[in-house]
């Protein structure tokens, strides 16, 4: 008798892939096992569609449902689409107040506003981001557009006080992780990994005893406690303490196939 189905959410950086975004064989291997024994294993991302589909082309990954812009976006497999998805469920808001609010505490910021579509507007300095289907615009031309997403990036300012700075600017009406280095994403309030992967659940009618998240960053804290309340939430074993409190358990790092080590758990 096959084990009753999972709900299993990967996160994409610095979980399933590496700094240099290559993939460990064993881990593709076992996202593959998994898929086979007939469990619903999916992305949960920060990224946008645009660059989360390929990696899921690269592991040869087709789930029904995918998690992009931390929550805002989840796609929905469609063999009618060119790509094999549809945008199924989209929250956006107006990054209008938000901007404003940060632009004078980060006047040296780079910033971008992912739109309902996926496209991406930025400032100049973004270099370090995927920027496919997307343009340089001035500040002012940022806010033309209902967001899904704004990512703020900050370089000049080391994590501590990055975090000091983002703690007096007081956001509000908004979600918003820290990422690993001076970058914050904002997205509309109450939305997150969390709130997207629990609608994702409810539609496939998996109990909530048989979810499974793994993570390593900072966005990742609502999706894992949000698995860890009657499942499993995994922390990668090189995440900061503070995604390790909001896991049930912690696994190897990346660099050590921590997302393989997971999976050989599950039949």
């Amino acid at each position: 008798m096959a084990a009753p189905r999972q709900l299993i959410a990967i996160d994409v950086d610095g979980t399933l892939i590496h700094e240099d975004e290559s993939i460990s064989e064993v881990v593709v291997e076992q996202v593959l096992r998994v898929r086979e024994a007939g469990h619903e294993i999916m992305l949960a991302t920060g990224r946008s569609w645009e660059s989360a589909g390929p990696i899921m082309q690269r592991i040869g990954l087709d789930s029904e449902y995918v998690v992009c812009a931390n929550g805002a976006l989840t796609m929905k497999r469609d063999a009618d689409e060119p790509d094999g998805y549809r945008r199924h469920h989209v929250e956006t808001f107006d990054p209008t107040e938000v901007l404003e609010t940060i632009r004078p505490a980060l006047p040296t910021g780079s910033f971008m506003v992912e739109d309902a579509t996926g496209f991406r507007r930025y400032t100049e300095g973004m270099t370090d981001w995927e920027l496919t289907h997307a343009e340089q615009v001035p500040f002012e031309q940022l806010a033309v557009h209902p967001a899904t997403r704004v990512v703020v990036v900050s370089p000049q300012h080391d994590e501590e006080e990055f975090l000091d700075i983002v703690e007096r600017m007081g956001l509000h009406k908004v979600s918003y992780s820290i990422g690993w280095t001076a970058w914050l994403d904002i997205a509309p309030d109450g939305v997150n990994k969390a709130t997207a992967l629990e609608r994702v659940r409810g539609w496939l009618e998996i109990p909530n005893t048989r979810v499974v998240a793994v993570g390593d960053g900072r966005n990742d804290i609502d999706m894992l406690r949000w698995a860890a309340a009657a499942g499993r939430g995994v922390a990668m074993g090189h995440a900061p303490d503070e995604v390790k409190r909001a896991a049930s358990e912690v696994t190897a790092s990346v660099d050590n196939d921590g997302v393989a080590r997971l999976l050989e758990s599950i039949s």
